[in-house]
């Protein structure tokens, strides 16, 4: 998952305030990430959303021989540059998983992390590779799976599920306004012609008649909500933030970048609940927005939002 670039969303895009145009090369602002971790020589950090290693090569570049960084990623291809590129450095933890796991792989570490960073969505170059199936803009295999080693994929659900719980899905995670028609045209074409290929289920998309957004392509949504599905995307944030916290040393930071309000909303209202609770864990920071200059470089970093909080004594 070259370095983890950004993502695509269905969101409205956002326009904000920051300090510094990066490359498009370059993960989502990427500065105001790494910013937000207080990197320091001697600290312990997580990347839980490696992908190509944009946002790690950073911070392993700060770390002196007594910091620690650990690395995770449910995607093999994504686990096979970490390991290539880190399989012989001694500061360096890789985990082959999903970081709703994070708490328990990190072992000894837990509770003494300075800072985590939960980098969220599909990444460039898992969206552009059309093999992969996330994207109706290439023609491929319809699979989607973050790790597609792992469960069904978006075509065998779709074999499978009935008109409800597929139209449930489109509008639960995509906010779908045509769920229940495109969710009908599934079910009932899939008797004659079973669908395999990304660009089948565009097409099948495109053709229902219903509602249609002026700024995105008719399967946009439908195709955010089946690969949000399909990886138990919401349910592994839920799982993972709590452990966040836990993992965290006083004073550690925890950095979240999401690019759709689904995302954004249980990072917003975990945060919030821990900053007031009766014991609060945690004090939330201000959050960001990618810059104009950020947008114009790369049109994918408009829909991002990046959280903060740091851990409390």
């Amino acid at each position: 998952m070259t370095p983890r670039q950004s993502h695509a969303h269905a969101s409205p895009d956002r326009d904000g305030q920051a300090p510094a145009i990066l490359a498009a090369h370059q993960p989502v602002m990427c500065v105001e990430a790494l910013a937000a971790l207080n990197l320091r020589p001697d600290g312990c950090f997580v990347d839980a959303t490696f992908g190509r290693g944009g946002h790690a090569a950073h911070i392993h570049a700060v770390l002196g021989d007594t910091g620690r960084l650990h690395l995770f990623d449910q995607d093999p291809e994504a686990i096979l540059v970490a390991q290539a590129r880190y399989g012989d450095a001694a500061n360096v933890r890789i985990h082959a998983r999903n970081f709703s796991g994070l708490g328990d792989a990190l072992g000894e570490d837990s509770g003494r992390v300075d800072g985590i960073l939960i980098d969220l969505g599909v990444s460039s170059p898992q969206l552009d590779n059309a093999e992969r199936g996330f994207s109706f803009s290439h023609d491929g295999p319809l699979d989607m799976r973050m790790d597609p080693t792992s469960g069904a994929s978006a075509a065998d659900w779709l074999a499978a599920a009935d008109a409800d719980e597929i139209a449930d899905v489109l509008w639960r995670f995509g906010d779908e306004r045509n769920s229940r028609r495109i969710a009908r045209r599934i079910v009932e074409d899939r008797v004659a012609t079973p669908l395999t290929r990304t660009r089948e289920l565009a097409d099948l998309i495109a053709r229902v008649p219903g509602p249609r957004s002026k700024h995105h392509h008719p399967a946009t949504r439908s195709f955010q909500a089946i690969r949000i599905h399909i990886n138990g995307e919401l349910s592994a944030l839920e799982a993972a933030l709590p452990q966040a916290i836990d993992a965290l040393a006083p004073g550690g930071r925890l950095a979240v970048l999401s690019f759709h309000s689904l995302e954004d909303r249980i990072v917003k209202r975990y945060l919030r609940d821990q900053a007031k609770a009766d014991q609060p864990r945690i004090k939330v920071l201000k959050k960001q927005f990618p810059s104009d200059a950020e947008c114009a470089v790369n049109p994918r970093a408009r829909s991002a939002m990046l959280r903060a909080a740091e851990r409390l004594p």
